[in-house]
């Protein structure tokens, strides 16, 4: 009877720790990780909202998305992303049924199934010259072979059937030195017209059979003082222009075969102050927009080509294209936003004076300006019109309007993630309850029995989806407070268009987010651009009333000589608390070890020159860095020339009286041969990373010391024919050299040459070690390449004795300056993917053992565990080994399906992977970003120092009380047991 007992005692003490087991149910999804769809800024949409089927706008984007979205809740029907060379260049709907895309520069041509996104066919269309990007697709809905496409690309016009995508006919118009400005397909008319210039002075008009592509009319007229490339189709046969001055407007009239002129001077429309004019790419019917510096013109083409100026708009404002309401009439839709109010009008066409809409929106003010509208209008069931806006706004987020509301609203800022850096958490104060509802005791005790049902697989199907409700709801991983394992915390995400977003790492809810004004175009800053974002200021858990901030960087225009700029954001407010605008160049940022006395981080800002610019500009942070001055270092690495140098600084820079300005120093410089080598991949240690100890235990007791040094820099270079694309070169015209260089000495350290290998290259550098992946072009696979090195000069410090006297050197200084005495160890293996980004794991101690993470051309994440890339790998490992944990050789690395971080799911456009170190050491976050978001925690040796958070707390209390019980019973029937033997 005892034994039984025992055995139950064994199976519920068993299930009480089955939890701790490592694995994902399908009731867990959610619960630590999550997933979000974006689609990135708008730049085309067409709507589709007959009676039949469901009310669907079509767009693409500039993160080079197709997708199909849901008119009523904005949700994603299906989506495409091509590749990042794939740009769309117009879409439009055929036949009601089938979505056409032209991309790739005008090379490709696609159509897609509208209900469901499927591929139905692809032509490839040939050009011989760059030019004009245009797509015409019929308005009829007749299936039909004669039902043609045109498109026109690299100075070719192609005629493409609807149905199978083949292609009629091609016409060269390159040959002909024509530029191309319009093609016209007038639903009237049988001809297809094509218009342009000859050496910008005169002006062509073709007339093409659209069945055959036979030339039937062709009519010119010289225009002396020359044309630009600025022009807009006003109707079918009215064409306006500006000369090459673009001071003057050009009406172009094609009327019974003849091309006929008419000049209008800018500046009747505009004043003299008007700057540098350009005509907006809107169809307006018979009607025309001009965007000076100052102002939005619109005007009118009356008869005779008289142009009539309509409005001068003095605010930011957006136009859509006309919009049919009748045969004979048209409306536009201007839409701005001003004082947190967007405003749209609709007026037609015919009448400037009547309004057809005017409706006023409340709407963030930290969305900006209006970028783009689209209009579509349906018919209300009183016959009246009605209208709904999809507007894209500054932020890059997505609107639709209707009736004077917010349907729905996309972040489709987030798909243009630059950088990544995260925020602590405010701590939870004593005796404040952040829960708004605490559960009752019933409520606690129906939980804990559910999930005893589901851990004795008793629970049915409704049981399962309550126990993951209630999971959900119960959870604190979404709570605006810090844990105590380190899991809940702030992603401080910088985006393309400006935007700073913080995420809650518990749920990727957006908890605050600011349109940086540093980062807006003004007359200081005209071409801004986001670089990168660092944490700023870190107080201590004894500052509560501090808030931690951050630093973006950003720069005035492209070149690397651009104007810098700086902004200061609060972590936990989302206000900005300072800017400089502009300031000298930046090519490069240090964040120093050294905080001020307000717990501001020291950062070196390095210009153009190489100066070094010290921020924060505060006498506390110029006394704390010259006296750390002789111990600051810091390297550059001209790719383009083939140089890297190394620096240091001598003093305050002497042709600027600005004391927080140093000039540089060069210490050292490497100078590859421009002939054989070609810098195309660099990579350092992270700044935080954490090294737990410098040795490592081997087979047969041995020890082996790592070579730790946080001035490493891994360069990679290339033949200069192997720099470009797979198969761009031979393996005898290309091989891929790999150096570790002390970037205190410029010392080499390690190079190694892969011959028959090439770009591009991927690398990640964590402790001694270097893991980079590159393409072997005689194997025709990708390689993954591993090098470790060791310190040789602490390779005696084997003896217990000297450590006990104290005669090891383990705790002397090491300096750069001193002869490293290392040695290497490499290995190379076969890799099925190919790479999009890679990095390692890190932990708060760097206990755990280390993980690869890979982003992979399917947009997945895979976990490999580093010993796979351990290069003391053999074949046949001996028994001290195996025990050691050492895997048997092979000559490719495994890929298991249960390793893929992101499941089943894909970060389509994956560009980057952050980790971030949890508290608790065991676990690390991992942060993917591309045109989607992914977040989730990952622990590289299990949780061995905690319970998962559905540990049945119910099953161990139950299971503790049945054991008092037992042992009671126990107890019990031993003293009878004694008593009845001593009777006896």
């Amino acid at each position: 009877m005892a034994a039984i007992g025992t055995r139950v005692l064994s199976v519920l003490l068993f299930l009480s720790l089955s939890n701790l087991a490592s694995s994902l149910y399908e009731d867990q999804v959610g619960l630590m990780d999550w997933h979000q769809k974006y689609i990135g800024k708008v730049k085309h949409a067409v709507f589709h909202t007959q009676k039949a089927g469901r009310k669907r706008v079509v767009v693409s984007t500039e993160q080079n998305v197709i997708a199909s979205l849901d008119l009523r809740h904005g949700d994603i029907y299906w989506r495409h992303v091509l590749g990042a060379d794939d740009a769309i260049d117009g879409i439009d709907i055929a036949l009601g049924k089938y979505v056409i895309t032209l991309s790739s520069g005008g090379s490709i041509l696609r159509a897609w199934n509208l209900p469901d996104g499927q591929l139905v066919w692809e032509s490839i269309l040939k050009g011989s010259n760059p030019s004009k990007i245009m797509l015409i697709v019929p308005t009829s809905f007749r299936v039909d072979r004669e039902n043609l496409i045109f498109a026109f690309a690299g100075g070719c016009l192609h005629a493409v059937s609807s149905i199978d995508g083949e292609i009629i006919w091609r016409k060269d118009f390159a040959a002909k030195s024509l530029e191309v400005q319009q093609v016209i397909q007038a639903p009237a008319e049988e001809t297809v017209r094509v218009l342009g210039y000859v050496e910008s002075s005169q002006f062509h008009a073709y007339e093409i059979n659209p069945r055959k592509g036979d030339e039937i009319k062709h009519v010119n007229v010289d225009f002396p003082g020359g044309l630009s490339a600025d022009t807009v189709l006003v109707s079918d046969d009215v064409l306006v222009a500006l000369d090459a001055t673009r001071s003057v407007l050009l009406t172009i009239l094609f009327q019974d075969g003849e091309i006929n002129f008419r000049k209008t001077q800018i500046l009747s429309l505009v004043d003299d102050s008007h700057g540098v004019v350009e005509i907006l790419p809107c169809k307006l019917a018979d009607m025309f927009a001009l965007k000076t510096n100052k102002f939005l013109v619109l005007a009118k083409v009356m008869d005779g080509g008289v142009v009539e100026l309509v409005e001068k708009i003095k605010e930011a404002a957006a136009l859509s294209d006309a919009v049919s309401l009748s045969e004979s009439q048209q409306a536009i839709a201007l839409a701005r936003h001003e004082n947190q109010k967007l405003h749209i009008i609709m007026k037609p066409v015919h009448d400037w004076n009547i309004d057809l809409l005017k409706e006023t929106i409340k709407i963030d003010n930290q969305r900006g300006l209006v970028h783009k509208v689209f209009i579509n209008n349906y018919v209300r069931t009183d016959r009246s019109y009605g209208f709904r806006a999809l507007i894209v706004m500054e932020d890059h987020s997505l609107l639709l309007i209707q009736q004077g509301e917010i349907v729905w609203c996309r972040e489709d800022g987030l798909a243009s993630v630059i950088d990544v850096t995260t925020s602590e958490l405010p701590v939870e104060k004593d005796g404040v309850s952040v829960s708004k509802v605490e559960q009752s005791l019933f409520e606690w005790l129906k939980g804990h029995i559910l999930k005893l049902k589901g851990t004795l697989m008793l629970a049915s199907a409704e049981d399962v989806a309550a126990i993951q409700n209630m999971r959900l709801k119960s959870s604190e991983k979404s709570k605006m407070t810090r844990d105590h394992n380190g899991f809940r915390k702030l992603l401080i995400v910088l985006t393309g268009s400006g935007k700073v977003f913080a995420l809650h790492t518990g749920d990727g809810r957006i908890v605050w987010s600011l349109l940086v004004q540093s980062l807006r175009k003004s007359e200081k800053c005209d071409y801004p651009t986001g670089l990168r974002i660092y944490p700023w200021q870190v107080p201590h858990h004894h500052a509560m009333d501090e808030n931690p901030s951050v630093l973006v960087v950003g720069r005035c225009g492209p070149s690397d000589d651009a104007p810098g700029l700086l902004s200061f954001i609060d972590a936990y407010k989302g206000e900005e608390l300072d800017s400089l605008v502009p300031i000298h160049s930046i090519v490069q940022v240090i964040p120093l070890p050294f905080t001020d006395s307000t717990e501001q981080r020291l950062h070196l800002l390095v210009d153009a020159n190489q100066r070094a610019h010290l921020y924060p500009r505060s006498p506390k942070a110029l006394t704390i860095f010259r006296s750390e001055i002789s111990n600051i270092y810091w390297y550059s690495v001209e790719a383009d020339n083939g140089i890297i140098r190394g620096h240091v600084s001598k003093g305050s820079c002497s042709h600027d009286e600005d004391e927080y300005c140093f000039d540089p120093k060069d210490l050292w410089s490497v100078v590859l041969p421009a002939e054989t080598e070609k810098i195309v991949a660099s990579e350092t240690h992270k700044i935080n990373e954490v090294v737990h100890t410098q040795a490592k235990a081997i087979a047969d007791q041995d020890v082996m010391y790592k070579y730790i040094s946080k001035n490493l820099l891994f360069l990679a270079t290339t033949a200069p024919k192997g720099s470009g694309e797979i198969g761009s070169a031979t393996p005898e015209e290309s091989w891929l050299v790999v150096y570790l260089i002390d970037t205190i000495t410029g010392r080499i350290l390690h190079r190694m040459t892969h011959q028959g290998s090439q770009a591009p290259v991927h690398a990640v550098f964590s402790e001694n070690w270097v893991v980079y992946h590159y393409f072997n072009l005689r194997a025709h696979r990708y390689e993954m390449s591993v090098v470790e090195i060791y310190d040789q000069s602490r390779a005696d410090n084997k003896d217990v004795l000297k450590l006990v006297v104290g005669k090891h050197n383990l705790t002397s200084p090491v300096s750069s300056y001193s002869r490293p005495e290392v040695t290497a160890k490499s290995q190379s293996y076969f890799f099925t993917h190919s790479v999009k980004a890679i990095t390692v794991t890190s932990t708060a101690k760097g206990i755990t053992s280390k993980q690869l993470l890979i982003g992979t051309i399917g947009d997945q994440v895979l976990a490999l565990d580093k010993r796979y890339l351990d290069p003391r790998r053999t074949v046949n490992p001996t028994q001290a080994e195996k025990e050691e944990g050492m895997i048997p050789l092979t000559d490719s690395l495994p890929i298991i399906p249960q390793s893929y971080v992101t499941h089943a799911l894909k970060v389509e456009g994956l560009r980057g992977i952050v980790t971030v170190p949890a508290k608790l050491e065991s676990t690390t976050l991992v942060f993917t970003y591309g045109v989607d978001l992914f977040f989730t925690r990952l622990a590289p040796s299990r949780t061995y120092d905690s319970l998962t958070e559905d540990f049945s707390y119910a099953l161990l209390l139950i299971t503790i009380a049945a054991l008092i019980v037992a042992i009671f019973v126990t107890w019990i029937w031993s003293e009878r047991k004694d008593l009845q033997e001593k009777w006896r």
